[in-house]
């Protein structure tokens, strides 16, 4: 695989990750993401133009348009270091489609939306007709617009949020969504009948999770409510008490930030993880620490981890990214798999030109990668996966591990149809 790397200088803006019930505190009490290398360089091998690729037919430029610096860096480099794994499985190892070389441009968009805009117009006004990438929600959205805009094909990464779904003909997605992370909450209870409380903050993600909460399992039968935080509140006794109170049979709590630490040893202290079923969403290995006392009473969703899934393309997974020196986390299948549609749409297509024809090899799709059994829905392009229950042990050294505790199916965690 030849592999370019191109780094845009511009002003990074900060830009949060939209994800429902997926947020976790890092160990350090700070949000999901860690810090990375100061420069865009990925440590690819091989590094070549263009004008380099074997010959067999022209070369096919793809842009992979992510964080490599700034505060998501880290989901950046998980995504790479999946995608290079995705690539060399589905080509066999060469790098190439039918004779046809697969060119990566790897461009940093520091989690800026504008910046991303920038590097997308660049390539698009070289020819490129393939782009994937990013975890930010708000750059996946912008990514989308400019893919339909000028007609090319996007594959949008870990960005979580629901409203890439179904967006445009020509915007895919290669993780989950958090319509998916809610409904596998909701496997962890019998739904119907059941009392359901969100404990969040009281701002958009907070209230964004109550509403996909309620809109989700509610109509399923669940009586949904809520019990919102100021965001400057330090104290969360009297929190932890409402949600007593209320006798409900599942808290969902969807916290991000710096006080996710004292919030969880409140609702540890007052006795709400001791009979009540409490979900959250496992984050990336940074965050398995950060739960103290209250790590082995919450029980989590999760997108992924390198022990949950058991079959041959994970095994693929993790020793190509190990042996590439890089430790699988919870974005890197979503670059595997960005890979294995890329690779599918072109070699259907004949090659990278014919973005429609890409485009209709991709809708209904159904394959084997990381996770087990994928289906593109070709509706609206959602992309139907297995997604799984979790539970925080520790280790002989004391360090708290994710064990899975179940796999829940991808059909019975499928989100609701976008028109």
């Amino acid at each position: 695989m030849r592999v370019q790397t191109k780094t845009l200088v511009a002003t990074m803006g900060l830009a949060a990750l939209l994800a429902v019930g997926a947020c976790a505190p890092s160990a350090d009490g700070g949000g999901g993401g860690s810090d990375a290398g100061d420069d865009g360089d990925q440590g690819e091998a091989d590094p070549a133009s263009a004008e380099d690729a074997a010959s067999g037919g022209d070369p096919v430029e793809v842009a992979l348009i992510t964080s490599t610096t700034g505060p998501l860096a880290a989901y950046g480099d998980t995504f790479i270091e999946g995608f290079h794994a995705g690539l060399d499985y589905a080509t066999d190892g060469t790098g190439q489609i039918d004779g046809m070389e697969v060119v990566v441009e790897i461009l940093d968009d520091g989690g800026d939306t504008d910046r991303a805009i920038t590097a997308a117009r660049d390539v698009i006004g070289q020819g490129y007709t393939i782009m994937t990438g990013t975890a930010v929600s708000g750059v996946a959205l912008a990514l989308a617009e400019q893919a339909e805009q000028n007609e090319v094909l996007y594959i949008s990464g870990p960005a979580a949020a629901d409203a890439v779904t179904g967006i445009n003909d020509y915007t895919f997605r290669s993780g989950r969504q958090s319509l998916q992370d809610v409904a596998t909450a909701g496997s962890f209870i019998d739904v119907e009948g059941s009392k359901i409380l969100v404990f969040g903050q009281d701002n958009a993600f907070g209230q964004g999770n109550f509403a996909a909460v309620d809109g989700i399992l509610g109509a399923q039968g669940a009586e949904v409510s809520s019990v919102m935080i100021p965001e400057d509140v330090t104290e969360f006794t009297p929190f932890a008490a409402q949600v007593l109170d209320a006798d409900p049979d599942m808290v969902f709590v969807a916290w991000a930030g710096a006080t996710s630490g004292a919030m969880w040893q409140s609702l540890s202290q007052q006795g709400v993880l001791d009979d009540i079923t409490v979900v959250t969403g496992l984050g990336d290995a940074s965050t398995f620490n950060a739960y103290g006392e209250a790590s082995d009473q919450i029980d989590f969703l999760n997108h992924y981890f390198p022990g949950a899934p058991d079959n041959a393309i994970n095994d693929f997974l993790v020793a190509h990214v190990e042996e590439a020196g890089g430790t699988p986390d919870l974005f890197t299948p979503d670059g595997f798999t960005a890979a294995q549609m890329i690779v599918h749409a072109i070699s259907t297509a004949g090659g990278g030109d014919d973005v429609d024809a890409m485009i209709a090899a991709l809708e209904g799709w159904n394959f084997e990668g990381p996770k087990g059994d994928y289906t593109i829905r070709a509706s609206d392009h959602a992309l139907i996966q297995p997604m799984y229950q979790a539970r925080l042990a520790q280790d002989d050294e004391g360090n708290w591990v994710p064990e899975l505790v179940s796999t829940v199916d991808g059909a019975d965690v499928e989100p609701p149809e976008t028109n």
